[in-house]
């Protein structure tokens, strides 16, 4: 598998986050729409249980995924804690993403991301997923879904531009 895709969706996520959180104070979520930080440990804890699943396949055993653990608050505010706030958690992502993309690039064989891993995916509180999936395309996801979806979901909290003066 090529992992430049991967690599390429992690850094637009990485930079969006820069710009978002280097930009003073990023503007406040929607009702029921995530922070900066809160984005950042959902992505990181997305990665490390898909870093989790290809590793196992790797060692030759069985795996399952599950996001439910990456959409719980506690869990996210605990990451968040743990990792010393906003640059911890940029740092944390940008190691983990490269740790996922080394694995998922040259490491594994084709046969290992064919194999089916048992997926389920909520978003929302619905179930989109609860199927076989094989490995490949919870990689392939993540690179064309998931991250571009948080990178589209952190660029709307940058604060809006001062209105241009009018001229009379």
């Amino acid at each position: 598998m090529d992992s430049a895709q991967l690599q390429t969706a992690y850094r637009s996520l990485l930079d969006a986050a820069a710009t978002v959180t280097g930009s003073g104070e990023p503007g406040t979520p929607p009702p029921g729409e995530w922070t900066a930080d809160q984005i950042l440990a959902h992505v990181s804890l997305v990665t490390a249980s898909t870093i989790t699943a290809a590793s196992t396949v790797a060692s030759g055993s069985n795996t399952a995924y599950d996001n439910r653990v990456a959409l719980d608050t506690w869990t996210i505010d605990r990451v968040i804690t743990l990792s010393g706030g906003t640059a911890g958690l940029l740092d944390r992502l940008r190691r983990q993403a490269d740790a996922l993309c080394a694995l998922a690039g040259p490491a594994l064989s084709g046969t290992e991301l064919d194999t089916p891993v048992p997926t389920r995916l909520l978003s929302n509180g619905t179930c989109l997923v609860d199927q076989l999936i094989p490995l490949r395309d919870l990689l392939t996801g993540l690179a064309e879904s998931e991250l571009p979806g948080h990178t589209r979901q952190l660029l709307a909290l940058l604060p809006d531009p001062a209105p241009l003066p009018t001229t009379a």
